[in-house]
């Protein structure tokens, strides 16, 4: 969530200019080549994980992160959550080879200091506790708070494995721009459920499978959705970021203003309080969440953070097989293409689809048919993809003891103690 720098002298930027930029800039079509992957995570003290780490302690041992020679980008979330932003990769493995370096330097430093990662989608123990103070995350708290305790929640106490990809395509085809858009729509339901792992919030169970993916489709009335299905990707993208209501206007001084109710197109028309730039535009897709983000390249938002060291590199190696395998892609299209009549005509993630997805996971029935055939097309896929045995066995244990069954992690979240209760 770093933010971009503030506004400037830059240009006023017009209606047109604007649907122009969406339109070329979020959707770089060419060759699926690249992949990258974005994981968040907890962290807890080693032995007391139920009880929250001291800002102090917190401050001591990030600060001892920001030397480590990394690859990855290393940022911090509003509650202390860390992020591993991997390059571009030119394979799959060659993404997973260097964020499992980046990750084993991160957790030595982290252990000097008592401190472990924590592979969850949303925080089982500790209430949200906002540590980062900067007038981004002032300005999106006193946005959020309009339509409940989901935004704090959300920005404090969640953490996810973010998968991305090339756009595709311009043609059609498996590969293609349209066909991806869809497919991560319909894929991302079946993802949802089958990585689900954030049962557990405030020391109890929350009744959702995935609370993670609960409290983003909670936030506010538009910002964590996706555009309306049917409409032509760049289109529906486009219109979609000018009709959302912007979260603030950054400010060289002082607080930045929180408007209510005024959408980007309407920022454009009136230039009040001042005309929004370029860097504006920029800046205000950053404060849009639905569950998948076009980039230049597609963003899939909606997988929990996983347990374990390695958990993270099957939803990474599953869904990049479905996409950038022309075989796989056309099969897994195949596959989840029945779905679009549970979610019907809204966008997710509050359709029935999605809604389902979070609170069943793959007790489901239809997600579960969804999610055994394509996990066993994604292991097809991977040898021709180059995956090593490794991320392959990983993928077929995952597969023997969560989807086959209709299990997903959260089914094994390990019960909250007495001693965590209280």
């Amino acid at each position: 969530m770093a933010a971009p720098g503030r506004a400037g002298s830059a240009p006023p930027l017009s209606e047109d200019d604007a649907e122009e930029l969406l339109r070329c800039i979020c959707f770089k079509t060419g060759p699926p080549r690249t992949v990258g992957v974005e994981l968040e995570w907890l962290v807890h003290d080693r032995h007391l994980p139920h009880l929250p780490v001291d800002e102090a302690r917190l401050d001591r041992a990030f600060a001892g992160l920001r030397g480590l020679a990394l690859g990855s980008a290393l940022t911090f979330e509003p509650g202390g959550q860390l992020e591993l932003s991997s390059p571009p990769a030119a394979s799959l493995m060659e993404c997973i080879d260097s964020t499992t370096a980046d990750l084993a330097a991160v957790r030595t430093a982290l252990a000097r200091s008592g401190l472990v990662l924590t592979g969850c989608g949303h925080d089982p123990w500790n209430p949200p506790r906002r540590l980062l103070r900067e007038p981004r995350y002032d300005a999106m708290e006193a946005c959020l708070d309009r339509t409940g305790p989901a935004g704090r929640s959300m920005m404090c106490s969640t953490a996810s494995v973010q998968v991305c990809l090339d756009a595709g395509y311009e043609e059609p085809g498996p590969l293609g721009l349209g066909r991806r858009w869809q497919l991560a729509h319909l894929l991302g339901a079946v993802l949802v459920a089958a990585f689900a792992n954030s049962p557990a919030g405030a020391g109890g169970e929350t009744g959702w499978r995935s609370t993670r993916q609960a409290l983003w489709a909670d936030l506010d009335p538009a910002r964590a959705l996706a555009p309306p299905p049917g409409a032509p990707p760049r289109d529906a993208w486009a219109a979609h970021v000018l009709d959302t209501p912007v979260m603030c206007v950054r400010a060289a001084q002082g607080p930045w203003p929180v408007p209510e109710g005024l959408t980007f197109r309407e920022w454009i028309r009136s230039g009040k309080p001042r005309p929004p730039t370029r860097a504006d535009l920029d800046y205000h897709m950053t404060t849009l969440f639905p569950p998948v983000r076009p980039r230049g390249h597609l963003e899939l938002r909606m997988i929990d953070a996983q347990p374990g060291e390695t958990g993270w590199m099957v939803p990474l190696a599953v869904t990049t097989a479905l996409f950038d395998d022309p075989e796989a892609a056309e099969t897994a299209y195949r596959t989840v293409k029945p779905l679009a009549e549970t979610a019907g005509p809204l966008p997710a993630p509050r359709n029935p689809l999605w809604v389902g997805a979070a609170r069943h996971g793959l007790s489901d029935p239809e997600l579960h048919g969804a999610a055994v055939g394509c996990f066993a097309v994604a292991l097809e896929a991977l040898p021709r993809l180059g995956a090593s045995k490794a991320v392959q066995d990983a993928v077929a244990a995952f597969h023997e003891r969560h989807v086959l069954p209709g299990r997903c992690p959260a089914d094994d979240f390990p019960l909250l103690s007495k001693e965590t209760r209280s």
